[in-house]
């Protein structure tokens, strides 16, 4: 009896086909087409930083480091954790080096959730997530952030929540929209966190990128969540080296625990040589850092000017290097073909935002761009945008 013909790949990947930001940065290439779709900067990071990655290599250190990571590393990331945020943190136990943001949540995910379990999150949601959550065998609940505001709809997100709530994944900063959570917002996650007996995975990568007023509030700095809380960062958006893919993992040593045992058989360690770079780049001083945030800014005001004058809504960002605009004032219909299409029409790369929901309907039209790239690239950006609204 022969037996029914099975898929190559795994099922649980199936829904999720080939990433937007590959396909979107293809499209750029192949057109010549300015890309502001995938986040990366188009400069390098701080000279003090390149200059630590160099010696390491030029030092040798370019076998295999530590598992949980290089010492100096494991101890800068936790004298910024302090520095910042007042977060006493043992260099030891709780903190993990790991192969970027990307591979800590898929090691918090796939470490400590089973088959049954629900992670509850917000959508938009960076699709890792939805991919990670597929392949522990856990079940993904979320909740609707919804165009301009993106607020927290507060019955929404108690209805995700059930008894068999494992975690709560959190990005904020936010990608895509650019939301930086409010103190209230967070109290209500940690409310109904600690209601279900559920553990908070926050992914703050962006966490330095934030704009005007707002205030990046880390949750395992909340009263009472320090013990249900692990927090991911990395180097890459910081200090504008995503290629180098070092990220951290924070929490209580359980918690880092069950992460490094899903880590250690996904890269086993990676990015030798740049860990100590990147402790450098941490212990680098609070003008370093404003620089970002300030130069962000001004790049963030420039998109949105541009994107207005072409015609488009927009929900300016509190954080992040990302701005939603509403393509359907240039009569789009659906997000995916605009943004197919707008690298012939205007020679300019988007990502439709409806990839990151699994309420489609709520991003139908819209479209984020990154605003993290020179100021004369922008311009001849907007320049293209805006020969559309004619």
């Amino acid at each position: 009896m022969e037996r029914p013909e099975r898929p190559v790949g795994n099922r649980a990947l199936s829904p999720f086909g080939t990433t937007i930001f590959a396909e979107m940065s293809a499209l750029a290439v192949r057109t010549g087409a300015i890309n502001l779709g995938q986040g990366f900067p188009d400069i390098d990071g701080p000279p003090e930083m390149l200059d630590a990655a160099v010696a390491a290599i030029r030092g040798g250190r370019n076998q295999y480091p530590p598992g949980p990571g290089v010492p100096e590393l494991l101890e800068a990331i936790a004298a910024h954790q302090a520095r910042f945020y007042g977060i006493p943190v043992d260099p030891r136990s709780e903190v993990l080096v790991t192969a970027g943001a990307t591979e800590a949540i898929a090691a918090v995910i796939l470490g400590m959730c089973e088959p049954g379990d629900e992670v509850v999150t917000f959508e938009p949601y960076y699709d890792s997530y939805a991919a990670t959550i597929a392949l522990a065998g856990a079940t993904r609940r979320t909740s609707v952030l919804r165009f301009p505001d993106f607020a927290v709809d507060e019955a929404s997100l108690r209805a995700a929540f059930s008894s068999r709530t494992r975690l709560v994944l959190l990005n904020t900063p936010h990608n895509p929209t650019g939301k930086v959570f409010t103190r209230e917002e967070l109290e209500l996650v940690c409310e109904l966190a600690r209601e279900h007996d559920a553990w908070v995975v926050t992914d703050e990568v962006y966490e330095h990128i934030t704009f005007g007023d707002a205030e990046h509030i880390p949750v395992a700095g909340l009263p009472g969540m320090w013990d249900r809380t692990v927090t991911i960062s990395s180097a890459g958006k910081t200090f504008s080296a995503t290629g180098w893919k070092v990220g951290w993992i924070v929490g209580p040593a359980v918690a880092v625990a069950a992460a490094r045992s899903a880590k250690q058989f996904l890269t086993f360690v990676a990015s030798g040589p740049f860990q100590p770079a990147v402790a450098t780049a941490l212990g680098l001083g609070d003008e370093v850092y404003a620089e970002l945030s300030g130069s962000l800014e001004r790049k963030r005001d420039l998109l949105c000017e541009g994107l207005a004058a072409a015609g488009l809504p927009i929900a300016v960002p509190s954080g992040t290097y990302f701005v939603i605009a509403d393509a359907a004032a240039l009569g789009a219909t659906d997000a995916l073909t605009f943004c197919r299409e707008l690298a012939e029409r205007a020679g300019v790369v988007g990502i439709p935002v409806s990839v990151f929901h699994d309420d489609r309907e709520a991003a139908r039209t819209l479209v984020r761009f990154a605003f993290c790239k020179r100021d004369e690239v922008l311009g001849e950006a907007v320049a293209r945008l805006a020969s559309l609204k004619g």
